[in-house]
């Protein structure tokens, strides 16, 4: 991809608010989506969430009562739900590091180091009350990827805050689970009657938002 094809599909891109029901993503284009969240990078690695793709009808269905009546989870072609890793345990950072350990063949015993620096950062950010909202900033960095990505193979998106996550964990079984929901992505084909798709894109100009020292 070039430059300029990077920015025509990032350009291309909006929030989609409606949808084209009877296009679907072919499987193997949705199996790419799927590992560009899994390659999500994340500070430290990791990786505090679990990624939902919601692909039974009746539950996507009753998601619209509980998205403020929004009908992507419906229309879109695939609909996915990124939810958190609740209190991050510190048992996750030993889990993390038997991955890295399986990954790299690197010896356990070599790892404590940065098992120390880990779980010492995660008990700073519990004592000081921010571990939850450093998980959420993690798994926004996986939306913005998973977005970025999808413009780049054509594909629209749209994300929503506006659902309540409470509810969703309950439909999607995650109350209890340790996993809340943060925030949902529909992926798709936009709708020919979206009326957003043809509005211009709404930015300040570049000297406004970027600097350089």
């Amino acid at each position: 991809m070039t430059p300029d094809q990077l920015l025509t599909a990032l350009r291309w891109r909006y929030a989609a608010k409606k949808f084209d029901a009877s296009k679907k993503i072919p499987a193997e284009t949705w199996a790419a989506l799927e590992q560009a969240l899994v390659l999500t990078p994340s500070s430290f690695g990791l990786q505090p969430w679990k990624f939902i793709v919601v692909d039974d009808p009746a539950i996507r269905a009753k998601l619209v009562a509980v998205s403020w009546g929004q009908t992507q989870p419906v229309d879109a072609s695939h609909f996915v739900v990124l939810a958190r890793r609740q209190d991050l345990p510190e048992a996750e950072i030993d889990r993390y590091l038997a991955r890295v350990a399986a990954v790299t063949g690197a010896p356990a015993d070599t790892l404590g180091g940065l098992r120390g620096m880990m779980a010492g950062f995660r008990q700073k950010a519990q004592d000081e009350g921010w571990l939850n909202p450093w998980a959420d900033r993690q798994v926004y960095i996986a939306l913005g990827s998973f977005m970025t990505c999808a413009a780049a193979l054509g594909l629209d998106t749209c994300p929503m805050e506006g659902l309540d996550p409470a509810k969703y964990d309950r439909i999607l079984g995650l109350a209890g689970s340790g996993y809340s929901t943060v925030v949902a992505c529909a992926a798709g084909y936009r709708a020919a009657g979206d009326d957003y798709a043809t509005r211009p894109k709404v930015r300040y100009e570049t000297a406004d938002v970027i600097s350089h020292l």
